[in-house]
């Protein structure tokens, strides 16, 4: 770990030279890529700082250890503990910090969510899960676009698109892959029997233009009208924008935007991040390092989590986690739960290293 620190460091401080090198200042995206990887490196050149000053305290100690001075031994002796407690500490924050890190954690996300079984009730808990998630990007200092949505009549979500963007937004939000299922007692029930629904949630990284190279002889664009609310140009022009991708198959429709062009370029948003999505998904199947717990492998067809509003509780079935704040959490008190997921997929990373 000491030589691998001091590399760390040494690239760390190259970076503080790049970033104010007159040459590279005039090239935005390169500052931006450079600003990121500083980022990422300066809590673990803080921590390694920490550790080498701790490791450089221990061998001090133990030179003195084979000299005469008894009371400065006794000293030492007395110091030690201390400092092995924190040289084991650090060790551990270290071996965190340093894990392999996913390049698409600093990306903006795309979240879908659509309703499954359960009918208007279904579509009633994708609207509570689109709350919070829209309340957690405020929370998070995040900014949120609703791309696409598809409305019921009581006021739900057949399907809603919508992007969040802010730093380390996918990173947080990828645990949330996955079918939600909620149990409680809907407005229609008339005998107050409790019913299960679910709903979907696709998490992607945003994809930018280099990610994902789109050829237009493989993409095939309609416009249509607008349906829905929206005031009376939404019905009047040929706004709403579907493209299919014809090697994948993929369709993307995306009416909510008040032009035809801002249309096409969120439609064309989605659909380079499904792609890489499916991209990311095809490596990761080949790799085999799919995890069992599904904690970070986006698999959308594991149930991850149950919603119980008569018992205001909801549980992570992943993680074996359960807590009783259901409305603090719809509310987009998502942090604690994202902070668990996050420490589960860190020590199973772990164990493979």
């Amino acid at each position: 770990m000491k030589d691998k620190l001091k590399s760390i460091i040494e690239r760390f401080e190259e970076l503080d030279k790049l970033l104010i090198d007159p040459d590279i200042v005039k090239n935005q995206n390169q500052i931006k890529k450079l600003a990121r990887e500083r980022r990422q490196l300066e809590p673990i050149v803080l921590k390694g700082k920490k550790l080498l000053s701790v490791n450089h305290q221990i061998e001090e100690g133990q030179n003195i250890l084979s000299e005469n001075d008894e009371e400065l031994k006794n000293i030492v002796k007395e110091e030690f503990p201390i400092l092995e407690s924190q040289r084991k500490n650090l060790e551990e924050e270290l071996k965190i910090l340093m894990l392999p890190h996913d390049p698409n954690d600093d990306k903006n996300t795309i979240v879908e969510v659509r309703a499954g079984t359960g009918g208007e009730e279904a579509a009633l808990f994708a609207a509570n899960l689109y709350r919070m998630y829209s309340r957690y990007a405020e929370r998070s200092g995040w900014k949120y676009e609703l791309m696409n949505m598809n409305v019921t009549g009581i006021g739900g979500f057949k399907e809603v698109i919508f992007s969040i963007e802010g730093e380390g937004a996918y990173g947080k939000l990828k645990y949330e892959s996955g079918v939600h299922r909620v149990q409680r007692v809907p407005k229609t029930e008339t005998s107050g029997r409790i019913h299960t629904s679910a709903a979907t949630v696709a998490i992607m990284p945003e994809a930018e233009e280099a990610d994902i190279e789109l050829k237009e002889a493989e993409l095939k664009i309609d416009t249509y009208r607008a349906s829905g609310a929206g005031g009376q140009h939404v019905n009047k022009t040929e706004s709403a924008i579907r493209i299919t991708h014809i090697p994948t198959d993929l369709v993307v429709t995306c009416q909510d935007e008040s032009s035809q062009h801002k249309n096409r370029a969120a439609a064309m948003k989605v659909l380079r991040s499904r792609l890489l999505s499916m991209e990311q998904e095809r490596i990761a199947k080949e790799r085999a390092i799919e995890r069992k717990s599904l904690v970070s492998t986006g698999d959308r067809s594991a149930k991850i989590r149950t919603y119980n509003y008569p018992q205001g509780r909801i549980t992570d079935h992943r993680i074996n986690y359960t807590c009783h704040q259901l409305d603090f959490v719809l509310d987009g008190g998502l942090g604690e739960i994202i902070e668990q997921l996050q420490l589960a997929d860190q020590q199973e990373k772990l164990k493979t290293e």
